[in-house]
């Protein structure tokens, strides 16, 4: 990755934090029961170790979250959150519906302080409701949500292309991607740091997961990535700087324009020859017999877990035949 070495981690330990200069993201040995603290921008954090990665932007207004972790993790993330700024938390967006991402919600939500609450127009001391902020997402996390207790449930759902805002001096687009990793997945691009949140569509450990059952698509996770893409710049026309739009994954290391393109050109890969596969008139046992993942499954693949090789090509070949159907 051309970006980590210009970055500096921080390892979470029961005093203060302890910066490891010139280290990367990905050789950084982190302790056990602790979190890494990565400062991506000079005013934004990513928190690693308590499930999904999450993003943590910081200013004059307060405090945006993206993505809560895992509830078990909540906690811990709120102590770090609180380290990195003393400012109150103001919004917590959700990248898609997974306990992984969505588990710490309602930790997190109900340690904030609303921007405009009720006591807070009237200059007092905010009231309860005015500890509860908002939660952002695609419609679809609550309806994904809802066996869920509802204290973690979004609050402000959208279905549109886009949501925006404007806090700590920089743009905050939310872009929806439909039929991708889910039916329900966004990207938060904060246009100022030049970073964007990608959620499970880019997960650089494994294959990305495509949850047919909850509305993803082998077709819709390339166009999301295709979008990926078209909001990145590269570092050019100097190519040797450590510069370009940082793109944090769902999980696993950071992440340049280049990253996303060979991430997007593997999966675009084994899509065709799935599909050619199909055309050829083979069952999914004799696809998944032919490898169609071959050349990539040593970086990516795993034989067993909960999302194995096999497990990513039925995916795409039950998303290409709904397709088709």
């Amino acid at each position: 990755m051309r970006i980590a070495a210009c970055a500096a981690i921080v390892l979470l330990f029961g005093g203060d934090f302890k910066p490891l200069t010139a280290v990367s993201a990905q050789t950084a040995a982190p302790v056990s029961g602790s979190l890494e603290i990565l400062e991506v921008r000079p005013s934004f954090f990513m928190i690693a170790g308590a499930g999904a990665n999450i993003g943590v932007q910081v200013g004059e207004d307060g405090v945006v979250v993206v993505d809560a972790g895992s509830a078990a993790g909540a906690p811990g993330v709120l102590a770090a959150i609180r380290r990195i700024s003393p400012k109150p938390i103001r919004y917590v967006i959700d990248t898609g519906p997974d306990a992984d991402h969505v588990g710490g919600n309602e930790t997190l939500s109900t340690a904030g302080e609303k921007l405009f609450g009720g006591s807070n127009l009237g200059g007092g001391p905010p009231n309860a409701a005015d500890r509860v902020v908002p939660i952002i997402s695609a419609e679809g996390v609550l309806r994904h949500m809802a066996k869920s207790p509802p204290g973690g449930w979004p609050t402000e759902v959208f279905h549109y292309s886009r949501k925006a805002m404007y806090l700590n001096g920089e743009a905050i687009e939310v872009v929806r991607q439909p039929a991708a990793h889910t039916d329900s997945d966004v990207f938060a691009f904060f246009r100022r740091s030049d970073v964007v949140m990608a959620g499970d569509v880019l997960d650089t450990r494994q294959f990305p997961v495509i949850d047919v059952e909850r509305g993803g698509s082998i077709q819709g996770e390339i166009a999301s990535l295709n979008r990926l893409v078209d909001l990145a710049v590269p570092s050019v026309p100097v190519v040797t700087r450590e510069a370009g739009t940082i793109v944090v994954p769902g999980h696993g290391r950071l992440c340049d324009t280049y990253d996303v393109v060979d991430y997007r050109d593997m999966v675009t890969i084994i899509r065709d020859r799935v599909r050619d596969l199909i055309k050829a008139g083979r069952s999914l046992a004799e696809i998944r017999a032919a490898q169609p993942a071959k050349g990539y499954m040593g970086r990516y693949g795993k034989p067993n877990g909960t999302w194995t090789t096999d497990r990513f090509v039925e995916a795409v070949y039950k998303s290409l035949a709904k397709e088709k159907s």
